[in-house]
């Protein structure tokens, strides 16, 4: 071990510094420090010294230089041990340093308000910093390195302990604390200025960055024997789960997470009051209506047994009467909402491990941010399904032609089948699921299958597919189920089969033009 007997401090984010310079200074450790830094621990009755005094050289360019020099970096780089390096800092009056206390200019932070000026970010960009960080820690035999605030009590516990000594694991996890977080600095630096300097020009880069901080562990991942804990994106503006607010309930799990995520992208999709009941990242009911407790009603009986401790996703401020409502619906794991009216928090939080989650503004959509799915020895990325259609997309194909009611009960559907797994097969009726199928390994049998969920509700009903009929044997499923019309991409080498198919059982039948496949 080292024993600590100089130490520089430069910090962005005082807290907490004070108290810490104190317990050091009590030690009998020097301290040096630079201009904003220096002041607080001064006018704190510290004794400092500036480096200037050090370098005998000042600080410059508006601060961008302040401990770029020799006699600072020779300080903290030489290594003890090294005969040649104990000669050179001695023959050029180098004085160790064995602390290192820094944490960096406030990039992310900067970036994340509302609107932020190219030239604010750029001069919100740390250049001494991470320099300082990383010499201390590619020496970390010799130096402690300090970034964050919350490590502040316990090095002091452990220099007290140990007569001014931090013992070599201790420097180990500080060193290695440090490249992880000068590594997701750049990565957001890089993120932003891409953005910045070549918008889509470069939309899918030679080297895609992962950044993430964690959020919490979890209890266990999608099984009880798997590990997991969650991490949350950190250039995410849109509401998001790493934002999210948990209000009430017991703590979130793998899968909790997962279909959480399931029923937020749903409610962005749609502006009228909904609701969608979520299983297994699956919607198993989902409704509009003119008012949210309607919506919440009509998307249960859209398959009450299956909603049975499922996620609820809505998408307007829940108030008391809504939350009256929720009550009495068997098990409801948990809510996503944009917020909660403190009466109907009140109510809901009588179920004590309910998961109560508020998301805050739905609106803003970000389509710069893209899909990530891992597949074994990689990912995929991928633009985010964001297309919208109108009525005015929709190519009406069969001799049977829509209202305009038909056409918008179509594509309530339409925007619902977007968020089923493939293959995927949706029946509405007055903008309310009534069956679903999902995840088939035939279209056919997705068919079948969201009949047979309708109970007996499937006559009159509007289809959505989210991929086109391969064979007329779906749309001939379709109609002894009663099927009134079908909205489907199109695309098929059989699509006439498939259109005289709807002409014979006398249906409507519209395309979009797209697909829209979730795997």
């Amino acid at each position: 071990m080292t024993k600590i007997k100089r130490a520089l401090i430069s910090v962005s984010d005082k807290e907490g510094i004070v108290d810490f310079a104190k317990g050091l200074e009590k030690m009998g450790i020097e301290i040096i420090s630079t201009g904003g830094t220096a002041s607080i621990l001064i006018d704190s009755g510290i004794k400092v010294k500036l480096i200037s005094e050090i370098t005998n050289f000042p600080e410059i360019l508006d601060g961008r230089v302040k401990t770029l020099h020799p006699f600072i970096f020779g300080g903290i780089l030489a290594q003890s041990n090294n005969l040649a390096h104990q000669e050179q800092i001695s023959t050029h009056q180098i004085s160790p340093i064995e602390l290192v206390v820094v944490n960096l200019y406030p990039f992310q932070r900067v970036i994340s308000q509302e609107k932020v000026e190219l030239d604010e970010a750029v001069e919100n960009i740390d250049i001494g910093g991470p320099s300082l960080l990383r010499a201390a820690a590619k020496n970390y035999q010799d130096v402690a390195v300090l970034i964050d605030s919350q490590d502040y009590p316990g090095i002091l516990d452990e220099l007290e302990k140990n007569q001014g000594e931090l013992t070599l694991q201790t420097k180990k996890r500080l060193a290695l604390k440090v490249f992880e977080h000068t590594a997701n600095y750049d990565r957001i630096i890089a993120s932003f200025l891409r953005k910045s300097f070549l918008g889509k020009e470069d939309d899918f880069p030679n080297n895609f960055y992962l950044i993430g901080e964690k959020v919490f562990d979890l209890r266990y991942g999608e099984n009880p024997h798997q590990a997991g804990s969650f991490y949350k994106d950190l250039l995410v503006k849109e509401a998001n789960l790493g934002n999210m607010v948990q209000l009430g309930g017991k703590e979130l799990s793998y899968n909790n997470l997962i279909d959480l995520g399931a029923a937020l992208e749903i409610i962005k999709d749609f502006s009228e009051p909904t609701v969608v009941f979520i299983k297994h990242t699956n919607p198993c009911g989902l409704a509009n209506a003119i008012t949210i407790e309607e919506a919440y009603n009509k998307a249960y009986q859209g398959d009450p047994t299956s909603a049975y401790g499922s996620i609820v996703g809505i998408n307007k401020v829940v108030q008391e009467e809504l939350a009256v409502i929720i009550n009495d619906t068997p098990f409801v794991e948990a809510i996503i909402a944009p917020d909660f009216q403190d009466k109907a928090l009140k109510i809901l939080k009588q179920k004590k491990n309910r998961r109560i989650i508020k998301i805050g503004d739905l609106k803003r959509r970000d389509r710069s941010l893209k899909e990530i799915k891992k597949i074994p020895g990689g990912f995929l990325v991928q633009e985010r399904d964001l297309k919208e259609i109108g009525i005015q997309d929709l190519k009406v194909v069969t001799q049977k032609e829509p209202t305009w009611e038909e056409l918008e009960e179509l594509l309530f559907a339409w925007k619902v089948v977007k968020h089923v797994k493939s293959n995927a097969i949706v029946l509405t009726k007055g903008k309310q699921t009534i069956g679903i199928g999902a995840g088939q390994m035939s279209r056919l049998d997705a068919i079948k299958l969201a009949i047979l969920k309708s109970e007996k509700r499937s006559k009159g009903a509007y289809l959505a597919s989210d991929a086109f009929f391969p064979f007329r044997d779906d749309i001939d499923e379709a109609a002894r189920g009663g099927i009134k019309a079908i909205i489907q991409p199109g695309g098929s080498i059989r699509d006439k089969e498939v259109i005289a198919a709807a002409n014979e059982h006398n249906l409507i039948m519209v395309f979009t033009g797209i697909r829209c496949f979730k795997h």
